[in-house]
């Protein structure tokens, strides 16, 4: 099957990531890691709004009082737009060299954290990474924090839940894992590795559809959208007009339409001469829908997901 893309908006993003729908208010918002923006538009790219953030913005997701949970550099904030940051956990203190990565609401209403070592200097230019300190952690509400894995991950991407197992990525080593999640306590144990060292790309951000399958952008050169089975088995590949694809979500009053964010991290001016649609937000057809975004702090969220 061919999938249609076409270029939303010619955003421009540095490192576009973290897109959600939020059906309140029929809009996606994302954010720029290093232009240190969030992002809003309608699905047509038009209303495009953008707010500053005090530090690198990694994740966004929304919350219960009709504003947003956001990931920054270090700290898990409240915002509301138009309004200020409010701290509500800090991720790691003790390891002053690692940075907040991907963030999601989970099924349990907590919003779930990736942490890797810092890859970005001060003015958001590349830093190397010399470890795989990385790790995942639970937030909740009331700002509880918990660590749920080991800490060994080189950057923490993806975040899907599907029959009691979580299924997570590390972009550093190429491999999309499955896990299973204690329900008491969120913890993760008995690792399978889904997929390892697909050959388009690295895995960031994925979204599943109402069907259930994943669809995972392919970072780093991978210019594509793979889609796969909770137990990993690959169903197609969708080529995209950007060659960094970073996250993705179904947006729209239908949840009919994938919307991917991307990036143009460390491309040179010579190639975004000649490809000035990186760093656009895309819209792919796939002819599957997806499922109402979850919301921090909510419960028994899945009941209304579908509707």
């Amino acid at each position: 099957m061919r999938h249609e893309t076409k270029i939303v908006l010619a955003a421009e993003n540095v490192v576009g990531e973290s897109i959600i729908w939020d059906f309140r208010r029929d809009r996606l918002f994302w954010v720029d890691i290093v232009g240190r923006q969030i992002h809003a538009c309608d699905v047509d790219g038009g209303g495009h709004e953008t707010w500053p953030t005090p530090d690198f913005v990694t994740s966004i997701g929304l919350a219960e009082d009709g504003g947003f949970v956001v990931g920054l550099s270090r700290d898990v904030v409240r915002w509301h737009p138009g309004g200020a940051f409010h701290i509500l956990a800090r991720v790691e203190p003790d390891l002053p060299d690692n940075r907040l990565n991907e963030g999601v609401v989970g099924p349990d209403g907590a919003f779930w954290v990736g942490t890797m070592q810092n890859n970005l200097n001060p003015d958001g230019s590349p830093k190397d990474m010399t470890a795989s300190c990385g790790a995942l952690y639970r937030v909740l509400a009331d700002g509880a924090l918990q660590r749920i894995s080991d800490r060994d991950f080189g950057i923490t991407n993806t975040l899907i839940w599907s029959d009691n197992r979580l299924i997570t990525a590390d972009t550093l080593t190429n491999q999309i894992f499955s896990f299973a999640v204690d329900a008491q306590d969120g913890s993760l144990s008995d690792r399978h590795i889904l997929i390892d060292g697909h050959e388009r790309g690295l895995p960031d951000g994925s979204t599943q559809d109402a069907a259930g399958t994943v669809w995972n952008c392919r970072v780093v050169g991978g210019a594509s959208l793979l889609q796969f089975t909770p137990d990993g088995a690959i169903l197609s590949e969708v080529d995209l007009p950007v060659n960094w694809p970073t996250s993705c979500t179904f947006g729209g009053p239908d949840l009919d339409r994938l919307f991917v964010t991307s990036a143009r991290f460390t491309m040179s001016a010579n190639h975004l001469q000649e490809h000035p649609q990186e760093g656009a937000l895309v819209a792919v057809n796939t002819g599957e829908k997806g499922v109402r975004s979850r919301v921090f702090g909510a419960q028994d969220q899945e009941k209304t997901r579908h509707r």
